[in-house]
């Protein structure tokens, strides 16, 4: 399942701007974060889910060299050549996405210039949903359909993070490219960054998700994301002295190893660690409870992980608090802020039969507190494709 009005958006904006129907068209979803918050870096798992919001990417042929880009929200066109290194600098800051997924699909002998393209979505800017990797998915996918080549899946989410680390300035894990990718109907994506492994989890039909969204600005690029970062890998360099068998990254301490180790190592490492140690605990207990069909037991989790993102991780805000507090009070399941923290949107999780009055309760609730956020019923949905 897609978006179908993105898709048509898209080629009707392609049609205005280059007079001719696209020749290849991908869609590629956002994706809402479940549980496992900052664990793709350490070499941990997570629980997503692409949803029903996403990017729509398309090509045609050009008469002139290189490539034209137009977005099609903005209105905006940018050319660059794809063939030299000249395509490294950064001054469209939209464009970088894009252009990295041309600069780096040459890696794997995939050469593309002489066309015409253009992106649209539904996915809002800024709103922790992972837009950045849907255009980056969506835009891999395309190209490969074009030059009909062939790239395995997730090498196009390591080239897609890479494009992200490089061109974007944003030291990101795979997790939203992943997301993009291996979407499924009504279910959670299991991601192991350690073996780089997915599976499916199914999802109990009488609950849905809402992503609740205050709107406040975010941008991992702008954000503490980096220091995090190496706090993490600081913890486990750290532990790995005290520990006996390797720590090559958090995803090797146990939340018994790590308790009993805490305070030896430097403090606001540990602080660090204890968000995400507790993350990666988080979810492999939270796909058994899944397979069990205890799903308040499993929105607990989302309480519990909000709070150590607050406390310990700090990458929440007033805003989401505010948010997940009305959540909690609506009588959600659970509810934390979903991906890189500093701004987005959070994430509850609502039995189906009463998504929509928790919705407005919550938005009740936030407004009371001087919000003025927007909601909506999130479809877990299917990964990327291949429209034509």
């Amino acid at each position: 399942m897609y978006d179908k009005k993105v898709v048509e958006r898209a080629i009707a904006a392609h049609v205005e701007m280059y007079g001719t129907q696209p020749t290849a068209v991908s869609y590629a979803p956002g994706r809402i974060e479940v549980v496992g918050n900052h664990t793709d870096y350490n070499a941990g798992t997570v629980l997503s889910a692409a949803i029903n919001m996403g990017h729509c990417f398309c090509i045609s042929k050009s008469d002139q060299s290189g490539v034209s880009l137009t977005a099609g929200d903005l209105k905006e066109t940018t050319t660059f050549d794809p063939s030299t290194d000249e395509i490294l600098p950064k001054s469209v800051q939209w464009a970088n996405y894009v252009k990295g997924v041309f600069f780096y699909l040459r890696d794997y002998g995939v050469e593309l210039e002489g066309v015409n393209c253009t992106f649209l979505g539904s996915i809002p800017m800024g709103a922790g949903l992972s837009s950045s990797a849907a255009l980056e998915v969506a835009t891999a996918f395309a190209i490969l359909e074009y030059t009909g080549k062939t790239v395995d899946k997730k090498e196009i989410g390591k080239l897609c993070q890479k494009s992200e680390n490089i061109f974007a300035g944003c030291n990101c894990g795979l997790l939203d490219q992943f997301s993009s990718i291996f979407g499924v109907h009504h279910g959670l994506i299991h991601s192991d960054f350690r073996t780089l492994e997915t599976t499916s989890v199914k999802l109990s039909d009488n609950v849905v998700f809402l992503m609740i969204n205050p709107h406040i600005k975010h941008a991992l690029a702008d954000s503490p994301y980096n220091a995090r970062r190496e706090s993490c890998e600081r913890a486990a360099r750290e532990l790995n002295e005290l520990l006996d068998h390797p720590v090559e990254a958090l995803r090797d301490v146990s939340w018994e190893e790590f308790e009993a180790n805490k305070d030896k190592i430097d403090p606001e490492a540990a602080q660090r660690a204890t968000h995400v140690i507790g993350e990666i605990t988080r979810v492999e207990e939270g796909v058994k409870l899944l397979a069990e069909n205890k799903v308040e037991a499993f929105g607990q989790f989302l309480f519990d992980s909000h709070e150590t993102s607050r406390t310990a991780f700090e990458n929440s805000c007033p805003e989401l608090d505010i948010v997940v507090e009305a959540a909690r009070e609506a009588g959600a399941l659970g509810a934390r802020l979903s991906g890189g923290g500093w701004g987005g949107s959070a994430v509850a999780l609502v039995y189906a039969d009463q998504a929509e009055a928790i919705c407005e309760k919550i938005l009740t609730l936030c407004k009371q507190k001087g919000l003025e956020p927007t909601a909506e019923i999130i479809i877990p949905s299917a990964g990327a494709t291949v429209i034509k």
